[in-house]
């Protein structure tokens, strides 16, 4: 893994890991339920996988909780490596509900992952646009995504977006402290 995967993928699961940073709440006390918590609390194991896909088939879902269900399966499959399989749970979230904010960002990551770069840069940024529980996870990705097409300043706005939404998060400093910033003066 190259150093721009290994970051964007230290980013993935360590937002996956915190409460609610990668997961669609869904409320009862099913499968999907176990799904979501498995998601939240960045699980990659295989009785959460199987909860999600129980969930999926044989839940009852609503419209809102089978996107939330397949965002979330989704989450589990990324945090096992299983990106193919990850990227299918998001496309199908958007596919049911193309205003699925953290489909897009976590599409987004997928992307990011594959360096698929101007790819990742739209999927977030569409994250973004809908709205998703963590932002600053998102502009996180996005600046890998921008340093991986060589633009640095907008990798270097976005990092200090992320910084700014998540003081107490240390990646995004950590990779601030790779950037020198200079002003232009004007001549004449």
């Amino acid at each position: 893994m190259n150093r721009l995967s290994t970051i964007i993928f230290a980013a993935a699961l360590v937002g996956a890991a915190q409460p609610g940073a990668a997961a669609t709440i869904v409320i009862s006390a099913t499968s999907a339920a176990t799904c979501a918590k498995a998601a939240s609390l960045g699980l990659a194991d295989m009785e959460s996988l199987q909860a999600c896909g129980d969930a999926i088939e044989n839940g009852g879902l609503d419209r809102h909780d089978l996107v939330a269900t397949y965002v979330n399966r989704g989450s589990v499959s990324m945090n096992r490596r299983d990106l193919p399989a990850a990227r299918a749970d998001f496309d199908q979230a958007i596919k049911l509900d193309p205003d699925a904010g953290e489909a897009w960002m976590d599409r987004g990551a997928i992307d990011i992952l594959e360096h698929r770069y101007r790819d990742g840069i739209a999927d977030t940024t569409k994250g973004l646009e809908l709205g998703v529980r963590d932002p600053a996870k998102a502009y996180f990705n996005r600046a890998v995504a921008y340093e991986g097409v060589n633009d640095e300043q907008s990798a270097y706005i976005d990092y200090q977006e992320a910084m700014v939404l998540r003081p107490d998060w240390d990646l995004p400093k950590h990779e601030l402290l790779r950037f020198t910033v200079t002003r232009k003066t004007g001549s004449g």
